[in-house]
């Protein structure tokens, strides 16, 4: 993008701030400003309508409301600082020709390499130990070898194979000795040491269960108690998808019973989790605040890409991460 005097920068709007190196990049080249800190909710809601209208741009790192794009704007890029654009509505966006991109592969080896730390905090048991050393219950320890289980020759079902399950399954299969199985859309685009099975099987089979698919219509309420019946070796559940892929009462019971052996969340129904929440007393579980992504490395990765993506559409190109691309057919039939 050149910057040429006398012609006005582009405005661009960040809902949360990201790493100096992508706005760096940014900065160079358009105005950017931020919303107020300390925003959340509806008055976060309410900031983002009162002020879309002056930006070309937006990048977006919390939820949006579904109405952001019914009003007039000038807007002509949207990026989602990560991955999952369940925070956009993107067809409201597509119906006003309004191109949405996000940043795939900035941040899968880290939400990966969460999976492996929870899996390990889960087998090895590493919370319960800790609690038991600081209580001076140091004979605790004897518990370890009828409890404790190592991951090399355990079988890892993975339900959804992009960026994450692959670079999961990568590392389940090279690093660690792992058997592993796969729901997917896409069977064939699978590697050969990987076998493609139907849900029921997944959780028939499995001795750790990773929930790595977006949320769609057909994903929400995916993992409900139907599905959790098929689980016979009371596996361990790591969700890093989206809160909605589960329906969090079945999983409940499913710890309650003894379904499943123990589960890991990092996403829930409502962020933040409420204080009330049923999640917060249920057995076996390990509860973290939406972290899995986030490291510095990823979250530089994803600036940089973010502020990349956003110049490029800011100057009519476009980016295979455009996850819209109808709507430059939309945009087309308006200009005419």
């Amino acid at each position: 993008m050149n910057a040429t005097s006398g012609t006005p920068r582009p405005r661009v709007l960040l809902t949360d701030p990201i790493l100096p190196e992508g706005l760096r990049i940014l900065e160079e080249f358009v105005d950017t400003e931020f919303l107020p800190t300390g925003l959340t909710g509806t008055a976060s809601d309410n900031a983002l309508r009162e002020r879309i209208a002056q930006y070309d741009g937006l990048i977006v790192r919390r939820q949006l409301p579904e109405d952001i794009f019914e009003r007039e704007t000038k807007l002509r890029a949207v990026v989602r600082h990560g991955v999952g654009v369940d925070f956009i509505p993107v067809e409201r966006a597509t119906a006003q020709g309004i191109p949405v991109a996000n940043t795939p592969d900035t941040n899968s080896n880290a939400v990966a390499e969460y999976v492996f730390s929870a899996m390990l905090a889960m087998t090895r048991r590493l919370s319960e130990f800790d609690t038991a050393v600081r209580s001076g219950k140091w004979d605790h320890r004897t518990t370890a070898s009828r409890n404790s289980r190592e991951l090399f020759g355990a079988t890892l079902g993975v339900i959804g194979y992009g960026a994450i399950g692959r670079r999961t399954g990568q590392i389940a299969r090279e690093g660690f000795g792992m058997k592993v199985l796969a729901n997917t859309l896409t069977p064939s685009s699978l590697p050969t040491q990987v076998d493609a099975v139907d849900l029921a099987t997944l959780f028939a089979r499995s001795d750790y269960i990773v929930v790595a698919c977006p949320l769609t219509t057909s994903t929400r309420g995916l993992v409900n108690a139907a599905l959790l019946s098929n689980a016979s070796r009371q596996p361990i559940l790591i969700n890093v998808s989206r809160g909605p892929v589960l329906r969090q009462d079945d999983v409940i019971a499913a710890l309650a019973d003894g379904t499943l052996g123990g589960a890991v969340l990092d996403v829930y129904d409502q962020h933040p989790l409420p204080d009330d929440s049923p999640v917060r007393s249920a057995p076996n579980v390990l509860l973290t605040p939406h972290i899995a992504g986030i490291t510095q490395d990823a979250m530089r990765a994803m600036g940089i890409a973010a502020a990349l993506t956003m110049l490029a559409l800011l100057q009519g190109e476009r980016p295979v991460s455009i996850v819209n691309p109808e709507f430059s057919v939309v945009k087309k039939e308006t200009l005419q």
